[in-house]
């Protein structure tokens, strides 16, 4: 009797919701089993010695706000140049080190990140990255906030040329690079008409490396920042020669330091740090997992591109309670192991329900109520961005910290129609809160009896999922 009255109050609960949807359009959405998947990828740089592969949403109906997620590998010793974008950026090192460089204010700083390192790289900064982990490949999950840009994605602008792309600076006379750099002309040609290799390089390889950007590298801290400057200055200049319709002085604005605005931290004298999320501790744990959440009071850079993170670990066959996230969209990558996912639109039909394995990112549209449940046998460990730096207060529909404990009296239970006592004993007889044990679990992912890295080689199909998987491997 006590099961039969939990479904029927968690349907109706969700039924509460009264939404204006015409019968084609709900049909519709209902029967799409994978709505929220982000399952369209494409490779947006790929060289010899790295690739980054771009994950975008295909449906913007249901969003409060784009976000676009991608996976970055690099090869050991290789560099990912010089560069600016459009759009905020977060990077997440899954795996690796790396050395990252940047323009902060007039100077150039430079980091030492590591697995399970956040940074914040505000639009307009010119960065580069290098793989300085010894034999072992970078990889590094991006959040790309697109509210920036110029168009519906990213922009890279390369200092040294991009892929299938001159340098930027390579559009100027001889005469003007020549006195730019104080270089003769017979060295700046072998410079800017030299064919690079793309984006990402390498950086120790005769057979491969730009002798541009090895040298770069070799060059002092103050040399190295004093070059960048001369390259975005040089070009500042010619774009407005040309008086072309975007602003390359409002993007530069903050790289060049004409527009003194300090990132807020607590030593505002230098630039901010990483943050290492595998570091922090988490905000809930219980015997069935635990959650962390990262918002813009715990990291302040957040608070630039106003993007919050989050990092779950669920036990074998333990679920996430039901919940809401009222106040922002979540996406989110699996890390490790298998399980399911299922969201419902807010007036309780179902929107999504799906087996969900390492590699997957999908995300969650702000109101809808939803849930995680890891595999029966092995951990479920996701992670992902939402789309506001404030602090979450998710809504859980379940358990002993639910929204139905708090409300509970006679108002509730009339509105199920049961009786106060009645209400009472359902919404008390889960002791556990937030991460619930299950008497029943997802599918173990393939095979029961299988270790958890046998199954999550199975069924791998195709180019882009062997390169999903290598990053999550």
């Amino acid at each position: 009797m006590a099961k039969t009255i939990t479904t029927l109050l968690f349907f109706l609960l969700l039924g509460g919701v009264t939404i204006t949807m015409c019968e084609d359009e709900e049909r519709e959405e209902g029967s799409s089993s994978n709505l929220f998947l982000m399952q369209n990828s494409k490779s947006v740089v790929k060289t010899h010695a790295g690739e980054l592969r771009l994950f975008k949403n295909n449906d913007d109906r249901f969003l409060d706000r784009h976000m676009h997620i991608g996976l970055l590998n690099m090869e050991p010793r290789s560099l990912f140049i010089p560069q600016y974008l459009d759009s905020n950026l977060i990077i997440f090192v899954r795996r690796g080190v790396a050395k990252l460089g940047f323009i902060y204010g007039d100077e150039l700083e430079e980091r030492r990140i590591k697995t399970g390192d956040l940074y914040v790289i505000p639009a307009g900064t010119v960065f580069y990255l290098v793989n300085i982990g010894e034999g072992q490949r970078l990889h590094v999950i991006c959040s790309f906030d697109p509210s920036t840009s110029l168009g519906d994605t990213f922009q890279p602008f390369y200092i040294g040329g991009g892929d299938n792309q001159q340098s930027v600076l390579a559009g100027f006379g001889p005469t003007i690079l020549e006195t730019a750099f104080n270089e003769s002309r017979t060295k700046i040609e072998r410079i800017f008409t030299k064919k690079q290799d793309g984006p990402i390089v390498f950086i120790d390889d005769d057979s491969h490396s730009p002798s541009l950007w090895t040298k770069f590298l070799e060059l002092k801290k103050n040399d190295k920042v004093q070059h960048l400057k001369t390259l975005v200055q040089r070009q500042e200049e010619e774009e407005e020669e040309k008086q072309t319709s975007w602003s390359w002085r409002k993007l530069m604005k903050n790289v060049l330091g004409k527009e003194k605005k300090k990132i807020e931290n607590k030593d505002r004298a230098d630039s901010p740090d990483s943050y290492n999320l595998y570091d922090r501790k988490p905000d809930f744990r219980n015997a069935y997992g635990w959650s962390s959440a990262l918002d813009g009071g715990d990291y302040s850079p957040l608070k630039i591109p106003d993007i919050g993170v989050f990092h779950v670990n669920l036990t074998a066959g333990s679920m996430m309670a039901p919940h809401v996230n009222p106040s922002a969209t979540e996406y989110t990558i699996v890390l490790r192991g298998y399980g399911r996912i299922q969201i419902l639109f807010p007036n309780g039909s179902n929107a999504m329900e799906a087996e969900i394995k390492v590699g997957d990112i999908f995300y969650i549209p702000r109101y809808f109520p939803f849930c995680q449940i890891a595999a029966r046998n092995g951990p479920l460990e996701f992670f992902g961005f939402t789309t506001s730096s404030k602090k979450s207060y998710p809504q859980f529909l379940a358990g002993a910290a639910s929204l139905l404990k708090t409300i509970l009296g006679p108002e509730l239970a009339a509105a199920f129609g049961v009786s106060e006592g009645t209400m009472k004993d359902v919404v008390d007889a889960q002791r556990e809160a937030v991460i619930l044990p299950s008497t029943w679990a997802a599918p173990g992912g393939g095979g029961g009896g299988k270790k958890d890295e046998d199954v999550q080689t199975k069924g791998v199909k195709g180019f882009v999922n062997d390169v999903i998987m290598d990053v999550f491997e």
